[in-house]
């Protein structure tokens, strides 16, 4: 035999292997009923998913032409599928601390909260007792609650309580001692101590005031930021999340990052935004904008820094351009002055990052618009990086449009609007709640809306931000036909601000967002029809499964019959 006979025949031989090698890391899953949208937002179904080396090859009929002998077969047992969630907007930490603190989001009343905070804390051997999620206004207190109400539950230990929104702390009397706060501790900028008619603390403290009691809580060690991670996992792949845009990060909490990654260990891609630009910035800044997150091998993306504008609107907070409807004498708070705010992002953008800025009210989004305008005069080609305002909450009605002159990208939790609606227009007035949570609005004028959560401010579940969205009503169907419903959204908007949107905010549409050939094989599947059951129904929706890159990492126990 010719040396060029048996090179052919080697040649060949190594195809077949190779060929079958390749066949054994295909997936075929049907029949199901899935739904997708294409690149162009156009919603797609098919009944079958193929999957090769963790990506979409292809669906439907085309699935099946493709698919090899050797493919594994799963019966999908005409399941619903959709393509894996993308939350663009929540705290990983922040979630997984969850379990290990006071969850006060369920307390109806002080009292019950009280008795919650007391429960947990004697099961709980830490110094500090914490907590979270307690709201004022759902309580129907008419004011903040005081360390001294704090103090008949806990008073052995230091106690530190944040509200739902994370934009204030209740605080014990011990408290308050190891802050050294003392009647003549001053209101820090962007902050404020509540205070009695004396002028002593009461034990609320609003946004940058908070850091007074956070600095002297112990920083958790690396055991303890691992079961935060391994916790805030979980929690989002029994929901349905494949993705999270995490806003906000250290160093401590981007070098976990890194190694889960590098380790494999992440089960959602985590696009995550550096906590300012101080020396958290400058530390993770050195590795220079790191892309990822659309890769099955590429789990972790940091290329974004995240900046705030303000405070929030339950707590006063959010900065206004006219003094709160219920609070005359308060408009509100800035974090910063706008020269402040525009060295921050040109030294963001010198660097090569996206911009994603919180601003909750009218002035504090007017402040971040303008920001952005002087910026761009600086770092023009920055314009491009789909920088983002995070919440859009309330925003001048003339304003709305200079997110289109600016290119930017309303990164807004439609959870906020449900959960708000019981003191928004206390808090704004009927005017100016035109321009709040005004989804419908900013699609119409063709800006990009981004959904997610802010969570653990919320539940980090996005079916219940996919109701928020359809029907502006709260879980109870109240009220009747929404809460202004002409800014509500369709599902299929709804859906896109989940998916391909979140991943456009991203600069990842083209990888992920949808179960097109060539994309991530990042999908779901559920227990009902979100396309045909009754609005009222989608809140409810159960995850059974969650698939990322092809590898699935998580199922619902009776989803596997356990």
């Amino acid at each position: 035999m010719s040396l060029a006979r048996r090179t052919s025949l080697l040649a060949a031989l190594l195809a077949i292997v190779f060929s079958a090698s390749a066949h054994e890391n295909q997936l075929l899953i049907a029949p199901v009923k899935g739904y997708t949208l294409d690149a162009a937002g156009k919603l797609q179904r098919f009944d079958a998913l193929l999957v090769e080396d963790g990506k979409v090859v292809a669906t439907g009929d085309a699935a099946r032409a493709q698919a090899h002998g050797d493919t594994q077969r799963i019966d999908g047992g005409g399941r619903v599928m959709l393509p894996g969630l993308i939350d663009a907007h929540g705290h990983v930490m922040g979630l997984g601390q969850m379990a290990s603190q006071a969850d006060l989001t369920t307390a109806k009343s002080l009292d019950e909260a009280l008795a919650i905070a007391k429960k947990h804390a004697e099961a709980s051997g830490a110094d500090w007792v914490r907590g979270r999620g307690w709201n004022q206004v759902v309580w129907k207190l008419g004011r903040f609650p005081t360390a001294k109400e704090l103090d008949t539950a806990i008073s052995d230990r230091p106690a530190w309580l944040e509200r739902v929104d994370g934009h204030a702390g209740w605080a014990n009397s011990l408290a308050l001692q190891r802050a050294g706060i003392t009647h003549e501790t001053p209101d820090p900028v962007g902050g404020r101590i509540e205070r009695d008619a004396k002028g002593d603390a009461t034990g609320l403290l609003v946004d940058a005031a908070m850091l007074l009691v956070e600095k002297s809580i112990p920083a958790p060690d690396e055991d303890e930021r691992i079961d935060t991670l391994d916790a805030a996992l979980d929690a989002m792949a029994s929901v349905g999340l494949t993705g999270v845009h995490d806003a906000g990060i250290d160093e401590p909490t981007y070098r976990i990052y890194q190694r889960y990654a590098q380790q494999g260990r992440l089960t959602a891609r985590i696009y995550a935004m550096i906590g300012g630009t101080d020396k958290d910035f400058d530390a993770i800044a050195a590795d220079g904008p790191l892309e990822g997150g659309g890769h099955a091998d590429e789990m972790l993306g940091v290329r974004s820094i995240k900046l705030y504008s303000d405070g929030a609107l339950g707590s006063r907070g959010a900065a206004l351009l006219a003094p709160y409807s219920d609070d005359p004498k308060n408009s509100g708070l800035l974090f910063s002055t706008q020269a402040q705010m525009v060295a921050m992002i040109e030294k963001a953008f010198a660097k090569g990052y996206q911009v994603n800025v919180h601003a909750i009210g009218d002035r504090g989004n007017r402040v971040v618009l303008d920001s952005f305008a002087e910026a761009f005069k600086k770092y023009p080609e920055a314009k491009a990086r789909r920088n983002r305002i995070e919440h859009a909450q309330v925003v001048a009605v003339e304003d709305i449009p200079r997110f289109v002159e600016l290119g930017l990208i309303a990164s807004m939790q439609p959870t906020h609007a449900t959960s708000d609606m019981n003191m928004a227009e206390d808090r704004v007035g009927a005017e100016r709640l035109r321009g709040a949570y005004a989804w419908r609005t900013f699609l119409k004028q063709g800006t990009v809306v981004a959904g997610g959560s802010d969570f653990p401010v919320e539940s980090p579940n996005p079916f219940f931000g996919l109701y928020s969205a359809v029907t502006r009503q709260d879980h109870d169907g109240k009220p009747p036909g929404g809460w202004h419903p002409e800014q509500a959204l369709t599902r299929e908007e709804a859906l896109r601000a989940f998916t391909l949107d979140a991943a456009y905010a991203a600069g990842q549409e083209k990888d992920l967002g949808t179960l097109e050939p060539g994309k991530q094989a990042d999908f779901i599947l559920i227990d009902r029809d979100y396309f045909a059951v009754d609005p009222s129904q989608i809140w409810s929706t159960q995850v059974l499964e969650t698939w990322v890159g092809g590898r699935k990492v998580y199922e619902r126990e009776e989803a596997s019959g356990e």
